[in-house]
């Protein structure tokens, strides 16, 4: 044979034998097989079964290989996050058997997490931020996000040049698993030295500089606002200059260029290129397809009219506000009529010169109503107490506006967190014109304990009080109701004692806010009890022998009115109160032993407005304006007070024989039944000037009179100025008005004063509104005076006071605060300004 025919053999050969080979090792692609078994490799923390669990083959079963299962078991596998690498092989075929491998790579287990770089007590916060926590699976996605999370935390807080290095080390004494090292290296915090401006004319640099709400210079006398460079807030800045512009007519402005220019001192300089353009006016602004409302009721809520300087921002404002939900606007006014499928959108359609004609574009759309209405999230509170409080009702035409005030109802109610209050539009239908709509709430502790304890009135002084404010007395008696006491029917029950060696008090008090059930009348009553003893001077502790007891009870009606506005209440009360003397000599009467009663009703007409969170509200007002008044006896008891020590019944022997008027008699005569009437206004307004930053200005008026002058003003039912305000224990049902900056009740007599009034301001910033824990800061200006009448009173002689203070409302224990106050003027007898007091605020009103 020639070599040539060899050659050609021996290929021929070779051929045939990789042909051979090839039909012992390879199978039919797409061809069905009978699944002869699957085994696990590369497996670490798991063992094979476990894995074969997760795949969801089972041995025996038909499987087409390669096909949709195999593909369905790697896709499985791969959203378990649990491996890093997966791989399928085939391993042998018998006959129509097929056997497989299953390769996976485990990802690695975090073990331990150490941090460098920053305090230690801020470690726990950050690993909790970041999620590093032991058992997460550690995969190159984990560490890229928490790299980029500690970068951008640092970041907003100033500190641009936040470097993060993060390292993996196998940790050899558990299977699987690395301990992690993350070293932060934050920097220098970055503050900004100047902002400059180029190209404008139009607009000074101050009023640019003040339109950047976040961005700020660094400056030593700014603190509510510090100077840091945050990108994101940045670039909101921008925008907010562009807006100054278009607020003074200015449309076309724009910024053409910004830089950050690092210096040495670690500060750096911004600087902002601008073209200004030309100033423009409005002219024929045309409303196109409505029909619910005519182009004069559109046009009076638009507020703009030809010839007016172009306002971008409020022009956009007047469409639709973003900024307020209840704004008054034209997106509103449609969707708080039911035209929830509405459009608004207005249309530059000529600018002619300095004048820019616009049209107002309007879809209507169908009526939408309410199918459903469900709140979610309250796991204590029964559904009755929050659904009769909800202002949407299924078939119920639909009203944003309703649903701005439900949110604010529910807020109010105490027993969820305001700031979480989330309504949610459900299945909105624009062909049915129906809606739904679902309000998600998260339940926060209601109840409150009251302990403390101080010293004060001769010795120490304990106090304890329950307050129920979600409680549930038709479960009173169901031992299964106590977790640990009955809750979720609204109604709220408060107990509290409070005691010294000279005093102790009692007092119970409950309040059904739905008497019946059907509407919003609130049922009261409340009942208390005080006995005080004397002091004794040789022993220096009380004597019980002379003892001075006060007995009361109080029944209130309240009731929702929906005129003028239904945030207005009307309330009526019905109090008695019975004091006792038992040998117990006291300036407020002339008889050591007696009794006097007093029996009075009060009627008080009150509006509240404020927005949802009650412990910090950011809008609204709240006022209120009440009588208290007894019957006046005087008139139908044809007794003579003028001359009253004339009469025998009321006259004693004197130390020589001689008849004087008994003034025990008399006084007993004159209090045995008090005669007056009070009258009361307190009104606060809350104004959000930006960001959290709140005003609270406030004003307050008393006036205690007599309907007989030769009765006079009774010594009980006065205001005592001055201090913290806390009434501690108070005998003759005196009122105690907090001014700050000066002692307790130290601006009024010794006997107390029938004039007062008030007048204060607060700047408030929230440190925290988490449910925990409410937290604020504030400073106050506040002036007020009293007066023993009428003829004396001045309401702009005030002593005035200025501070700063802190206040913490916790659901278990209620507020908590404390003030530094100073006194500008002197405290009545002395010449010297109060000068700076220290007040401690306890369980007052917000």
């Amino acid at each position: 044979m020639s070599k040539r025919y060899l050659g050609v053999f021996i290929l021929l050969l070779l051929s045939f034998t990789n042909y051979l080979n090839a039909q012992e090792t390879s199978f039919d692609k797409g061809k069905k097989y009978i699944l002869g078994g699957i085994e696990v490799t590369g497996v670490k923390g798991y063992n094979e079964q476990t894995v074969i669990t997760y795949t969801g083959l089972r041995t025996g079963q038909e499987i087409t290989v390669p096909g949709e299962q195999i593909s369905e078991v790697i896709s499985k596998l791969w959203g378990l996050n649990l491996f890093s690498d997966i791989n399928v092989y085939k391993t042998k075929i018998e006959g129509n058997k097929i056997f497989l491998e299953l390769n996976v790579t485990e990802l690695p287990t975090l073990s331990d997490v150490k941090i460098t770089g920053i305090k230690k007590k801020k470690i726990d916060d950050i690993e909790k931020d970041a999620d590093l926590k032991k058992g997460k699976k550690v995969t190159e996605s984990y560490i890229s996000n928490t790299r980029n999370y500690l970068v951008n935390k640092y970041k907003k807080e100033g500190y641009l040049n936040t470097k993060v290095n993060i390292n993996t080390i196998p940790d050899t004494s558990e299977v699987n698993a690395v301990k992690m090292v993350v070293g932060i290296d934050k920097g220098e915090k970055v503050k900004i030295k100047d902002i400059s401006f180029n190209g404008n004319e139009k607009l000074s640099e101050k009023k640019l500089r003040s339109a950047m709400k976040n961005t700020k210079e660094k400056m030593v006398l700014r603190f509510w606002k510090k100077s840091k460079f945050i990108p994101e807030d940045f670039d909101a800045d921008l925008v907010s200059i562009v807006d100054a512009y278009k607020e003074k007519g200015y449309r076309d402005a724009r910024i053409t260029r910004d830089s950050i220019l690092y210096n040495d001192d670690s500060t750096i300089d911004i600087q902002i290129d601008l073209e200004e353009g030309d100033k423009y006016y409005f002219g024929e602004i045309d409303f196109v397809g409505n029909a619910a409302y005519t182009d004069e009721q559109l046009s009076r809520v638009l507020g703009l009219k030809k010839g007016d300087v172009y306002n971008g921002v409020l022009f956009d404002k007047r469409i639709a506000d973003q900024t307020k939900p209840d704004g008054q606007d034209i997106t509103n006014l449609y969707q708080n009529n039911g035209y929830l499928f509405s459009q608004i959108n207005p249309v530059e359609v000529s600018a002619k010169n300095d004048t820019i004609d616009f049209e107002v574009r309007i879809i209507e759309g169908k009526l939408a109503y309410f199918e459903n209405v469900t709140v979610t999230g309250n796991d204590k509170t029964n559904d009755h107490v929050i659904y009769r409080e909800l202002r949407t009702k299924p078939g119920q035409l639909y009203s944003k506006d309703n649903v701005v005030r439900t949110i604010r109802e529910l807020g109010q109610l105490g027993y969820f967190d305001p700031e979480s209050i989330a309504p949610e539009i459900l299945d909105p239908n624009p062909q049915n014109g129906t809606v739904g709509i679902n309000y998600a709430v998260a339940e926060k502790g209601s109840s409150q304990i009251e302990l403390q304890g101080g010293y004060g009135g001769g010795g120490f002084i304990g106090t304890l009080g329950l307050s129920f404010n979600n409680f549930s007395i038709r479960n009173i008696f169901n031992k299964e109701a106590y977790k640990p006491v009955p809750m979720g029917d609204g109604q709220r029950l408060s107990l509290r004692l409070q005691a010294s060696r000279f005093f102790q008090t009692y007092s119970f008090s409950f309040v059904e806010p739905w008497m019946g059930g059907k509407k919003p009348v609130q049922f009261s009553t409340s009942i208390n009890r005080t006995l005080q003893f004397r002091y004794n001077p040789r022993t220096g502790d009380a004597d019980k022998d002379q003892r001075f007891v006060i007995t009361g009870a109080t029944v209130g009606l309240a009731k929702r009115l929906n005129w003028p506005d239904n945030y207005f209440q009307l309330s009526h009360a019905l109090s008695f109160q019975h004091y006792d003397l038992q040998n117990y000599q006291t300036s407020l009467f002339n008889f050591p032993n007696g009794y006097s009663n007093n029996l009075a009703y009060t009627i008080a007409l009150s509006r509240n407005n404020t927005s949802v969170n009650p412990i910090f509200p950011m809008a609204g007002s709240e006022f209120s304006i009440s009588l208290k008044l007894t019957a006046p006896y005087s008139l139908f008891n044809n007794i003579d007070y003028a001359n009253l020590g004339d009469d025998p019944d009321y006259q004693t022997v004197g130390p020589n024989n001689e008849i004087i008027p008994d003034a025990e008699k008399i006084d007993q005569e004159k209090y045995k039944w008090l005669e007056f009437y009070k009258v009361k206004f307190s009104g606060n307004w809350y104004t959000n000037l930006f960001a959290k930053l709140v005003m609270k200005t406030g004003m307050e008026f008393g006036f205690l009179g007599a309907y007989n002058q030769d009765r006079g003003v009774i010594p009980f039912e006065r205001f005592f100025l001055g201090g913290d305000g806390l009434g501690n224990y108070t005998l003759d049902g005196r009122e105690n008005i907090q001014l700050r900056g000066y002692p307790n009740q130290s601006l009024s007599g010794n006997d107390g004063s029938t004039v007062y009034n008030k007048f204060s301001l607060e700047m408030r910033y929230p440190i925290t509104l988490k449910p925990t824990a409410s937290i604020y800061a504030l400073s106050f200006l506040e002036g007020g005076a009293s007066y023993d009448n009428l003829e004396s009173y001045n309401p702009f002689d005030l002593k005035r006071s200025a501070g700063l203070g802190v206040r913490i409302f916790m659901p278990a224990f209620g507020l908590l605060g404390i003030d530094f106050g100073y006194g500008f003027d002197p405290i009545p007898g002395q010449i010297e300004p109060s000068g700076w007091q220290t007040h401690f605020i306890i369980g007052q009103q917000f």
